[in-house]
């Protein structure tokens, strides 16, 4: 039976338990406030990050895992007799990625596989739960490989947030959508598509937000035999509504907040459901 370590960053914002649970090597992003560097989910945690964003009102920019990071890793794991399976943030959000094939590349070895998750945050830690459960089942590398890519496309997911401006000062969403946030009472609806975020929806009023996404979950066609993960970051409204309805419905899922580096993207009172669908 081979022996599989799975990589994959901090951008998957999977509890310290699963991580834990399943052994998983989990490499930080960073957090910038000027010259102050922390390693996301070790030297900064969520509440602090957001309370020094409002205090010195200070946006942070974020950075990529370097090459060598990866490198040394898996070096680490293949002198271990492990071969590796690295799942990262999408390409078009990070760097990140690329700094996995580049390490992969130096290695120049068979027993490395690096996948672009094309996703971010529990739609990536969905997938690194995918390749776990897999692995348990003593699937081979290629195996879950081809599961793996199989998967992604039918990542899902429906984000409300209050405000953009943190998407837009971060780059992650154009100015052009982000005016869609600058418009009193209106609630953009987000989701992750091919990679990118992306405004599927707008409302007016939180009622109107937490009322479409439950109205999205009655809709769309969950895997049950997948797991789903609910996601906030401070905010718990639409979340316990959320969490009723998956209840309801029987619905395995587990509830997680966001890290630093999607945090400082997300800002505040936000929230969603990932979900895989039947396929």
């Amino acid at each position: 039976m081979e022996r599989i370590k799975i990589v994959t960053d901090s951008t998957a914002d999977l509890p310290d338990y699963l991580v834990d649970k399943y052994q998983l090597e989990v490499l930080p992003l960073t957090v910038h406030f000027g010259e102050d560097s922390y390693r996301d989910g070790i030297d900064i945690k969520l509440h602090k990050l957001l309370a020094r964003i409002r205090e010195d009102n200070e946006f942070p920019t974020t950075s990529q895992v370097n090459p060598q990071r990866f490198k040394d890793s898996f070096e680490t794991f293949l002198q271990q007799g492990y071969k590796i399976l690295c799942i990262t943030i999408s390409s078009k959000m990070s760097g990140t990625y690329q700094s996995a094939c580049i390490a992969r590349d130096m290695l120049n070895s068979e027993d490395i596989v690096v996948i672009d998750s094309k996703n971010v945050t529990s739609g990536l830690g969905l997938i690194v739960m995918h390749a776990c459960r897999l692995r348990e089942e003593k699937h081979s590398l290629s195996e879950i490989e081809e599961s793996v890519l199989k998967l992604l496309p039918h990542v899902k997911s429906v984000l409300a947030f209050n405000s953009l401006e943190n998407l837009v000062k971060g780059g992650r969403l154009s100015k052009t959508a982000g005016v869609i946030g600058g418009v009193l009472g209106i609630k953009p609806i987000l989701s992750v598509e091919d990679g990118e975020i992306v405004v599927i929806d707008k409302v007016r009023g939180a009622k109107k937000a937490q009322q479409y996404v439950l109205n999205y979950i009655d809709k769309c066609s969950l895997d049950q035999k997948e797991l789903c993960i609910l996601l906030h970051v401070e905010n718990h409204d639409i979340v316990d509504l959320l969490r009723v309805e998956l209840l309801k419905k029987g619905v395995e899922f587990i509830q997680c907040e966001v890290g630093c580096v999607v945090g400082a993207h997300s800002g505040p009172d936000a929230c969603g459901l990932f979900y895989i669908e039947k396929y």
